[in-house]
C-alpha cells in the first residue's frame, strides 16, 4: 500500500526548469532526507519492518511525502498529531486542425493578435507519450519530465520495449516526420490554439500492462509544474467520485492557484449525470462539443434508403451495389474474429452489431478474413477502418436490417467523402460521453463550467500504439483523430494561455470567469444548443456556461474574482475540519480558525454562476455576488436582465451596478424563490441573469435542483461517503 502524508502518494522523474531551460534528460526527484528520517522516527519498531520505502516528497502541490508503507504503518501514522493524513493511493483513467477554425482564432485579430499568440508563455500538459489535441509544437518544447514511482509501486517496472519513458524519445520522432505522411483524410496543416506557448510536458500515465495513472505520479508532477513557474496546467485526468480533499488536481490545483496558476481539467467521458470530474471550484473545467465538420460514411440502399456514418477510411464516393447480409446470419451478429461463414460473407457487406467485444477495427479484421467486402457498424465512433466500413447509429442500423428482412436480395454500398465541413447537423452540440453534474460532492458548485471541441480533433499519437490502440491494427501513425474531454480541455488551455499574455494583472480566477460569462448558448442554426443524449436543448449541468468564445473573453465587461479567504470560508462552510483544511491547503503554516470564518457555504462562493437547491413553497435562497469593472467602459452602468428557472421567482438587488473607476468592485445579492406547487416533479429546471451596459453582457446560468432528486442525491453522498 502507497500511502502519503498530508496529500496522496507520488511517483516520478524530473529535469530543466521549464522557463529558461530548453529541453534535455530527465533527472530524477529524490525524496528529502528529512521526510525519510521522519518517518523511520514515527514507526515503532515492532511495524518497522519491512522499512518504508519513500517515493517523493512534495513541497509546492502540497506539504508532504509519498511512501510505500504496510497497512499497519499507515494506520500508525494516521495518529500521530504531527500527520494531518494519511491517504492510499488511487489511480485515474485519462479523458481520452479545424477547431481554431471554428473557435474563430486567427493571428490577424482577437485574442491571438492582442496576445502575441502567447509567445513566451509557459503552458503545462500532462500526457501518456503525446495527447498535445490542436496544441501542436510549434515552438520548442522547454521541458519534458516523466513521473513513474506511483505505477512502478503498483505494477512493477515499465518495460521499455512495450513503452518508452521520457516524452523526449516521441518529440523527436515526431519532429521528423514529413507533414504529408501523419495527416489523414486530406485535412489541411493543422493550426494551433496558442502558436507562441512553450510546452513544458510532464508524463504521468502508462500503457502496460494497465492503462493508468496514479495518484502519487499526478502530485508530484503537479508539484514540479508549480515549481517550475509554468502560467497554465492542463490535466484531462480524473475520478466522478473524488471529494474536493480527495481528488489530487483539486489539492495541488489549489496551490497552483494562489501562485497565479490557471488549472483548466477535463469533464470526464462517463456521460452519464453526476459524474463529472475536477470539481473544485479554483479548476476550470471543460466538457466537450461536436464541431460542424464530419467524416461522412454514407450507407446508400437498394431501395434510395441513405444513412449517414462516419468513418475515416480513405475510400472515394463512387462505388457499386453489393450484396448485404447480418452478422448473424454468418455466425457471429457482433463480427467476431473467427467466427463468420467465409461462404455466407464473401464478397459481401456486412452489418455488425453493436458491442460483444471487438472493436471496430476488429470487426473489420473479421469480416476480411472471412473474404467479406466491406462492414456497417452500429456503434458510432469514428474510426480508422482497415476496410471499406462506417459506423451509423442503433436507429439506423435497425432501418437498415429491416430492409434486409423485407427483400429477397438485399443490396447497398458504402460512400466516402473524406472530409467535410457545413451548417448540417448543427454545432456545436454537446456529446453524448462528455460527463454531466450536479457533482455528488460538490453539490452547489455548477460543474461543468464550459464545453468547447473535443469531437474527433486531429491530436499528435504515439506511434507506440496503433491509431485505433487495437492488436490487429498494423499500422503506425504520428496524428490521429481523437474525441474526449481530454482533447476539449487542451483547447480551453490554449485560450486561457492566450488571455493570461495578454492580461497578465489578472487572477486565475479573473481568467475563469471572463471564458464563462462570455460563453455562448446558440448553436449555428440560432437555436439553443442540443444534447446529443437527449436531442433536447442543453442546460448547465451538461454545458456549464456554454460553449466557449475566445475573443468575446478579452473584454469581458465584469469578472468574479475569489481569494484564499473566499476559498476557506467555502470548505470550512461545507463541512471541512480545520485539520484537513490546514494539512491540505494551509501550507504558509499558519492556522485555520472555522469558528471565526464566516460559513458562506458553497452556494455563496463568488463564482460566475448559481447551483441552488429548491426550498419548500414560498421559500427563498439569497445568494451574494461582487463583481469587478474590467470593461472597456470606465463609467459604466450595468442592469440586469433574467430569465427565472420555471418553478421559481428570481429578484436582483440592487437593480443597477454603477461604476466610475476601473477595477471597482460593486456587491449585488439574487434572491431564488420557490413558487411551485407541492408536487411539482422535476429534477432540475434551469434559468441565467446577465448585466449589461448596452455593450456587454455578463451572463451567468442557474441551476435548480428539486426536492425529489435532492433526496436521491443526498442518499449517493452517504454511500459514497
Amino acid at each position: 500500500m502507497a500511502s502519503k502524508t498530508t496529500c496522496r502518494p507520488t511517483s516520478c522523474t524530473s529535469c530543466p526548469h521549464t522557463r529558461h531551460a530548453a529541453p534535455h534528460t530527465a533527472q530524477l526527484v529524490l525524496p528529502a532526507p528529512t521526510h525519510t528520517s521522519f518517518v523511520r522516527e514515527l514507526l515503532p519498531r515492532h511495524i518497522a519492518d519491512p522499512a518504508p520505502r519513500l517515493l517523493y516528497s512534495y513541497a509546492h502541490a502540497a506539504t508532504g511525502f509519498a511512501a510505500r508503507l504496510t497497512a499497519r504503518q499507515a494506520a500508525h501514522l494516521e495518529t500521530q498529531p504531527s500527520i494531518a493524513a494519511v491517504v492510499r493511493d488511487k489511480v485515474y483513467q485519462l479523458h481520452t486542425t479545424f477547431s481554431s477554425d471554428f473557435l474563430n482564432l486567427s493571428p490577424s485579430f482577437g485574442l491571438q493578435a492582442e496576445s502575441n499568440s502567447a509567445v513566451d508563455a509557459v503552458f503545462r500538459i500532462r500526457s501518456r507519450a503525446l495527447a498535445l489535441a490542436t496544441l501542436l509544437i510549434v515552438r520548442p518544447c522547454v521541458g519534458a519530465k516523466m513521473f513513474y514511482r506511483g505505477y512502478e509501486a503498483k505494477y512493477g517496472s515499465i518495460d521499455e520495449r512495450m513503452q518508452t519513458k521520457s516524452p523526449l524519445d516521441t518529440l523527436v520522432m515526431l519532429s521528423r516526420m514529413p507533414t504529408s505522411l501523419v495527416l489523414p483524410m486530406g485535412l489541411p496543416r493543422p493550426k494551433s490554439t496558442a502558436p507562441g506557448a512553450r510546452i513544458a510536458m510532464y508524463k504521468v500515465c502508462w500503457a502496460y500492462p494497465i492503462s493508468e495513472c496514479t495518484t502519487t505520479d499526478i502530485l508530484a508532477a503537479l508539484d514540479e509544474a508549480i515549481a517550475d513557474s509554468v502560467d497554465v496546467i492542463s490535466i484531462s485526468i480524473g475520478s466522478p467520485h473524488d471529494t474536493i480533499l480527495s481528488e489530487a488536481t483539486s489539492t495541488a490545483g489549489f496551490n497552483a492557484v494562489r501562485k497565479g496558476i490557471v488549472v483548466v481539467g477535463s469533464a470526464g467521458n462517463d456521460g452519464a449525470e453526476s459524474t463529472v470530474c475536477n470539481i473544485a471550484p479554483w479548476v476550470l473545467t471543460v466538457g466537450a462539443s461536436s464541431m460542424n465538420r464530419q467524416f461522412p460514411g454514407v450507407v446508400v440502399l437498394g431501395n434510395d434508403q441513405t444513412f449517414v456514418g462516419t468513418s475515416l477510411y480513405p475510400g472515394n464516393p463512387y462505388d457499386s451495389m453489393r450484396p448485404l447480409v447480418h452478422g448473424y446470419s454468418a455466425g457471429s451478429p457482433y463480427c467476431e474474429i473467427g467466427k463468420l461463414n467465409g461462404k455466407i460473407v464473401a464478397g459481401k457487406i456486412v452489418l455488425c452489431e453493436a458491442g460483444g467485444g471487438p472493436k471496430d477495427v476488429e470487426k473489420g479484421v473479421a469480416v476480411d478474413m472471412a473474404g467479406g467486402y466491406g462492414y456497417v457498424d452500429e456503434y458510432v465512433i469514428t474510426t480508422a477502418h482497415l476496410i471499406p466500413g462506417t459506423a451509423v447509429p442503433h436507429a439506423a442500423g435497425e432501418q437498415i436490417l429491416q430492409y434486409m428482412n423485407t427483400v429477397p436480395y438485399p443490396v447497398g454500398k458504402i460512400l466516402f467523402y473524406g472530409t467535410v465541413v457545413g451548417s448540417s447537423p448543427s454545432a456545436p452540440r454537446v456529446v453524448s460521453f462528455s460527463s454531466r453534474g450536479p457533482s455528488t460532492n460538490a453539490l452547489e458548485i455548477l460543474k461543468p463550467d464550459l464545453i468547447a471541441p473535443g469531437v474527433n480533433i486531429l491530436a499528435a499519437w504515439t506511434d507506440a500504439n496503433s491509431p485505433t490502440e487495437s492488436a490487429v491494427d498494423p499500422r503506425h501513425v504520428m496524428f490521429n483523430i481523437v474525441s474526449g474531454t481530454s482533447m476539449a480541455c487542451p483547447h480551453v488551455s490554449g485560450i486561457a494561455t492566450l488571455l493570461k499574455k495578454a492580461r497578465p494583472s489578472w487572477s486565475p480566477e479573473m481568467i475563469m470567469s471572463a471564458l464563462m460569462t462570455t460563453a455562448y448558448g446558440t448553436d449555428n442554426a440560432g437555436d439553443d444548443i442540443k444534447d446529443m443524449a437527449t436531442r433536447m436543448a442543453a442546460g448547465p449541468f451538461e454545458l456549464g456556461a456554454g460553449h466557449v468564445y475566445p475573443n468575446r473573453a478579452l473584454d469581458p465587461g465584469l469578472v468574479y474574482d475569489a481569494g484564499m479567504d473566499d476559498y476557506l470560508d467555502f470548505l470550512c462552510g461545507v463541512g471541512y475540519s480545520e485539520k484537513q483544511i490546514d494539512g491540505v491547503f494551509n501550507k504558509d503554516g499558519s492556522v485555520t480558525n472555522c469558528s471565526t470564518r464566516e460559513r458562506t457555504g458553497s452556494g455563496n462562493l463568488n463564482r460566475p454562476s448559481f447551483s441552488v437547491y429548491a426550498g419548500a413553497y414560498g421559500e427563498s435562497i439569497i445568494l451574494r455576488r461582487t463583481v469587478r469593472n474590467v470593461g472597456s467602459n470606465v463609467n459604466a452602468v450595468y442592469t440586469f436582465h433574467l430569465s427565472s428557472p420555471p418553478g421559481t421567482e428570481v429578484s436582483v438587488s440592487p437593480g443597477k451596478l454603477v461604476f466610475d473607476a476601473m477595477h471597482q468592485t460593486r456587491t449585488y445579492k439574487i434572491r431564488i424563490q420557490s413558487t411551485a406547487p407541492y408536487g411539482f416533479f422535476t429534477k432540475y429546471t434551469y434559468g441565467w441573469i446577465a448585466w449589461s451596459d448596452g455593450v456587454h453582457r455578463v451572463r451567468s446560468p442557474i441551476a435548480v435542483t428539486w426536492p425529489s432528486q435532492r433526496a436521491a442525491v443526498s442518499t449517493m453522498i452517504y454511500q459514497l461517503h
